[in-house]
């Protein structure tokens, strides 16, 4: 049993696939050619962004928006310990320091209720991560950021494209939006990929500069940038892909769906979806005790199992000293016992009722 089954997805796309990419070898604009902004445009009316940047990964569209914003030295910018390493890394990269904010215990999201009382004069930026393909509390954080000064607010949407936020896209809530086109992501390529929205003129034009090293027109440097585009053959396969991802959300959210009644049904304890948004489900994941043996017993058993994340960053050498490990106590609790179980938009029924039957059997 596959974590995540990019193989059958690959065979049910495999014509338009293949058409894509070797339109892509045909015209030979491996660079920049013109599915890069053709997938640009298909995505700003996805998500009703004005702007959509691609660029060469998640980690590339969270740096992006920070240099975009001027993130400097000295500078704070407020997140969750919660999360994977690139949202973090990228803060320290521009020498700005991240100030850990605890997550809430049944969403993993950070706790919009600590928010405040960790903004000081050196606050920049505050940067939610959706987690396991559910949104933050944007609108919240949006009005705690509008209260300081109007705070710019960066959605780390990596796990969450496709989800919805009281009527809204994820990626499309705040200042900048940002989401990963990793090739296990809801939407994913076959390699890296990223992109940044936002409704900002001048914002996307700095995006759009700095993922060309900084150019505003050929060899004129008007600020410094990265190499950071991502090339065509990879927005080929995304557009691809696009044709079945209305489906395929749907899809997640049925099994989502299923998993919960039934794990709820048996007692075990799983993330929870608030009511006013959906979540994508990049991750299935459940709280259990003891994991390593409950892994175990389902690796016996053939089935595939995840933790997303295994130790907050606060806790990591690289970044331990930017936090006390004992700042975040539901963070460390939740890294003990989260455990993300097999879940992709093929996953047939009796799959599921076999993995929550040999996870109970495990966990009892």
């Amino acid at each position: 049993m596959p974590f995540a089954d990019l193989k059958t997805q690959y065979q049910a796309l495999k014509s338009q696939i293949q058409q894509r990419i070797n339109t892509v070898l045909e015209h030979g604009q491996y660079i920049m050619g013109p599915e890069v902004r053709e997938l640009e445009v298909r995505l700003e009316a996805y998500t009703g962004a004005r702007h959509c940047i691609t660029c060469a990964s998640g980690t590339e569209a969270l740096l992006m928006s920070l240099m975009a914003l001027n993130i400097r030295p000295g500078d704070e910018v407020i997140t969750t310990p919660f999360t994977f390493a690139a949202t973090a890394e990228m803060i320290v990269l521009l020498g700005a320091k991240p100030v850990f904010v605890d997550i809430e215990p049944d969403t993993c999201n950070i706790n919009v209720a600590l928010i405040e009382a960790k903004i000081t004069a050196r606050t920049r930026a505050i940067m939610p991560v959706s987690l396991y393909g559910q949104v933050s509390d944007m609108d919240e954080i949006n009005a705690i950021a509008a209260r300081h000064g109007n705070l710019p607010v960066i959605e780390d949407g990596a796990q969450s494209f496709g989800a919805d936020y009281k009527g809204r896209k994820s990626c499309n809530l705040s200042t900048f939006g940002c989401t990963s086109f990793f090739p296990s992501k809801p939407l994913g390529c076959y390699g890296d990929g990223g992109a940044v929205f936002t409704n900002d003129d001048t914002l996307a034009l700095a995006c759009r500069e700095i993922r060309v090293h900084g150019q505003s027109r050929r060899y004129v440097h008007s600020r410094v940038g990265l190499g950071a585009r991502m090339d065509t053959l990879q927005c080929a396969v995304v557009l691809a892909k696009l044709e079945r991802f209305e489906w395929e959300v749907e899809k997640r959210l049925e099994i989502g769906r299923m998993y919960n009644a039934t794990l709820e049904g048996l007692g075990i304890s799983h993330v929870r979806q608030r009511p006013d948004r959906s979540s994508v489900f990049a991750q299935y994941t459940v709280f259990v005790d003891n994991r390593g043996a409950v892994q175990e017993r389902l690796k016996v058993a053939g089935i595939p199992t995840a933790v997303h994340y295994p130790l907050p960053l606060n806790e990591q050498p690289a970044y331990a000293h930017l936090c006390c490990s004992g700042c975040t106590p539901v963070a460390a609790d939740a890294a003990q016992r989260v455990m993300s179980l097999p879940m992709h938009p093929d996953l047939p029924a009796s799959e599921v009722a076999r993995i929550t039957d040999v996870l109970t059997r495990s966990n009892a």
